[in-house]
């Protein structure tokens, strides 16, 4: 039995909407790895943080309708969080 795959194309207002939201979790994900966020939350708040922001960032960056955006922050943000390990 093959599972069908919705194949959605998102309009330039989302793409820019979207590529906005990975800027936001790239931010966030290198606060926090710096300590210039949620440094006074307990470290289990700051791993859940980054992996969420981790997993949106992978989610997104895997979806085949983008042009020509510069994913290079994205990469090292994805790269940094998976490295991190709250303390």
């Amino acid at each position: 039995m093959s599972e069908e795959v919705e194949v959605v194309t998102r309009t330039e207002e989302q793409l820019a909407q979207d590529y906005s939201a990975m800027g936001d979790s790239v931010a966030l994900i290198n606060a926090v790895i710096a300590g210039d966020s949620m440094a006074d939350d307990d470290a289990a708040d700051r791993q859940d943080c980054v992996d969420r922001n981790v997993a949106h960032l992978e989610l997104m960056k895997a979806k085949s309708d983008w042009g020509s955006e510069d994913m290079t922050a994205c990469d090292a943000a994805i790269v940094a969080g998976n490295g991190y390990t709250a303390s």
